[in-house]
């Protein structure tokens, strides 16, 4: 099994502090999108981060088919309505926490 990295590229910097009322609608919907991953253990994390350049998202995954991977970012509530995108990498080697 692979660990892929995604990256959520926001509008702005400062976009996981001033969500506007829609916004904050597709982020439910974005967040409620990736929840299966969750419960299912192949999320190992997911969220905001704020630093020096401002808000983004952070997603790490384990997945064995990258390319249903990228099929499954691509229908993303925050990639199909603009608001975002998203980017994927997979990672060479490293180590994910047991189960």
């Amino acid at each position: 099994m692979a660990t892929f990295v995604f990256r959520l590229v926001a509008p702005r910097p400062t976009f996981a502090l001033d969500l506007t009322d829609e916004e904050r609608e597709v982020m439910g919907r974005h967040a409620a999108y990736w929840q299966p991953l969750v419960e299912d253990g192949r999320m190992v994390v997911f969220g905001p981060v704020l630093d020096s350049t401002g808000s983004w998202g952070l997603g790490v995954v384990e997945a064995d088919n990258e390319e249903e991977l990228r099929a499954f970012a691509a229908g993303d509530p925050v990639v199909t309505t603009g608001t975002a995108t998203i980017e994927l990498g997979k990672m060479l080697a490293g180590y994910v926490r047991p189960r």
